[in-house]
């Protein structure tokens, strides 16, 4: 199971491996405090392109259509999550304050498609 939660909420015992999937670090947080596996900015969306989104949730569409883009040309960039999410358990750790509008939700909606269509 891939889920996604904020970085700022406290570890679960069910979140499986945590990695951290922004490209700049979160605000305000320590590198010590952090629990997390590993930081995958590469997995990110690229900077011109979170730029362009802006958290703008009108854009969000057009933002997520772009992003998988991104990762569908660099699967070397999530191949570790694949491999983690096959084993068990695996959290996205972001920061962004929307919940619902984050690059997060689309690695973690990009990769679970990926997992069902390799096990057809």
């Amino acid at each position: 199971m891939i889920r996604a939660k904020r970085v700022y909420e406290d570890p679960a015992r069910g979140d499986g491996r945590r990695f951290l999937v922004e490209r700049l670090w979160p605000r305000g947080m320590k590198k010590e405090a952090l629990v997390a596996d590993a930081w995958l900015k590469d997995v990110a969306p690229s900077a011109a392109l979170r730029q362009w989104y802006g958290h703008r949730v009108e854009r969000w569409q057009e933002f997520r259509r772009r992003y998988r883009a991104e990762l569908t040309e660099h699967p070397e960039t999530w191949a570790t999550l694949m491999s983690a999410a096959r084993r068990g358990n695996v959290t996205l750790l972001y920061s962004a304050h929307d919940v619902e509008h984050n690059s997060a939700k689309v690695l973690g909606d990009f990769l679970t498609a990926r997992i069902s269509r390799s096990q057809r």
